[in-house]
């Protein structure tokens, strides 16, 4: 008989080790990578103390709800990607803390809060941010320029978040949303008679990297199917530029929108598209259990009785 062992690390290739990593320690490694890059070249953080309040708000939250839904504290690494996200996209005015606080609370709590059938409609960190852009748009702004478009940082980010993306089997959202932003804001360009380059230009920007690589393709929050996925991306893509159009006409627009329409875009398109599948899926069928009664023993044959009499085999 031939024994099944299982496989070394040691004789394993370095390809075969890099799929065995969960892909949201590489999710977790790009966003870290995003803000060193930002941070030593362009000091786009504002100051260590908002990263420490935005880990801390996030992860303390997590714990506290985690233990309090669940009865154990959850791994909390999505809420490290949260607190990254948030020190990067969320700018307060001055020297505020309160609203990176604010916004790790309202990220967390948001999974545990705005749920159905047990699963959170919105990407958190994209809830956060709109949220507080539309309470308190005179209080924070969101990034948009600061590292400009720089050919060198915006190639590594790429690079790894393309390679990332594909590992984790999302890089068709990517890609197809890209392809759609280039489409629609080409169109608009011709209908307002404006330059092509300086209309797609914004996807080379910091807020669309993350976008793009993070918010969009967020595992939990996206729709089941290769197929469905590619919609809503497009749907997506087509709510923003229609944002956009909505803002260079003038029309009377909440803060948020103007300031940052594919984030809006998102978090009016994430999760109804999330619900609706979900509402087509069903409840989740409970797992069965068997009956310990199924399982006992039988009885005991009478006192004096054989085995084979009282119908033993």
């Amino acid at each position: 008989m031939t024994e099944l062992t299982a496989t070394p690390a040691a004789s394993l290739t370095w390809k075969e080790r890099a799929r065995r990593i969960d892909p949201r320690y590489l999710i977790a490694f790009l966003i870290t990578l995003v803000l060193v890059l930002a941070q030593l070249r362009y000091h786009i953080v504002g100051g260590y103390e908002r990263l420490a309040v935005a880990l801390l708000a996030c992860t303390a939250t997590e714990a506290l709800l985690s233990w309090f839904d669940r009865g154990k504290v959850v791994n909390l690494q999505s809420a490290y990607i949260s607190g990254l996200s948030l020190t990067l996209l969320e700018k307060p005015q001055g020297a505020a803390l309160w609203p990176i606080a604010l916004g790790g609370w309202l990220a967390i709590s948001s999974k545990y809060v705005l749920r159905y059938r047990e699963s959170h409609l919105w990407n958190p960190t994209n809830f956060a941010i709109v949220t507080l852009l539309l309470v308190a748009p005179e209080h924070i702004s969101v990034l948009s320029h600061q590292w400009g478009n720089d050919l060198a940082t915006n190639l590594v980010i790429w690079v790894f978040g393309l390679v990332i993306a594909s590992r984790v089997r999302v890089l068709h959202i990517t890609l197809t949303y890209v392809a759609a932003f280039f489409a629609l804001n080409t169109v608009r360009s011709l209908m307002l008679g404006q330059p092509i380059l300086p209309e797609i230009a914004p996807i080379t920007g910091p807020m669309y990297q993350l976008f793009v690589f993070f918010m969009i393709t967020d595992p939990r929050t996206v729709v089941r199917g290769r197929r469905p996925q590619m919609i809503v991306a497009v749907i997506i893509a087509l709510v923003e530029a229609m944002i956009r159009f909505a803002s260079d006409q003038a029309w009377p627009l909440p803060t948020a929108f103007n300031a940052a329409p594919p984030l809006v875009a998102l978090w009016l398109v994430g999760p109804v598209a999330k619900w609706i599948d979900l509402y087509r899926a069903g409840p989740r069928k409970p797992v069965p259990v068997p009956f310990p009664e199924a399982q006992a023993t039988p009885p005991l044959p009478a006192r004096g009785s054989s085995p084979v009499a009282s119908g033993a085999r």
